[in-house]
C-alpha cells in the first residue's frame, strides 16, 4: 500500500522500502525523484508525506514509523 501511494504521486521515482522491525508499520524509504529538485529537505519531505494520503495519522494510520531519506533523481 505504501508503494503504491508514493507511485502514484512520484511515478518516475526510485523508490526502496524497508520493513525495519517486521511488524509492517515501522518503515525506512528511500526516494529518489525529480520531483525534488529545488525543494528544501523539509519541502521534500512534506511532499512524502502528503502522498501517503494520511497513512500516519494517528491510530487509524496503517504507517506507525518511517525513517525517511529523500534524493533528486
Amino acid at each position: 500500500k505504501i508503494r503504491e501511494l508514493l507511485n502514484k504521486k512520484f511515478p518516475k521515482a526510485d523508490i526502496e522500502i524497508v520493513d525495519t522491525a517486521g511488524d509492517s508499520n515501522h518503515y525506512s524509504a528511500i526516494i529518489t525523484a525529480e520531483e525534488f529538485r529545488g525543494k528544501s529537505r523539509v519541502e521534500q519531505h512534506k511532499l512524502v508525506y502528503k502522498a501517503l494520503e494520511g497513512a500516519m495519522d494517528g491510530s487509524d494510520g496503517i504507517l506507525h514509523a518511517l525513517a525517511l531519506q529523500t534524493r533528486i533523481k
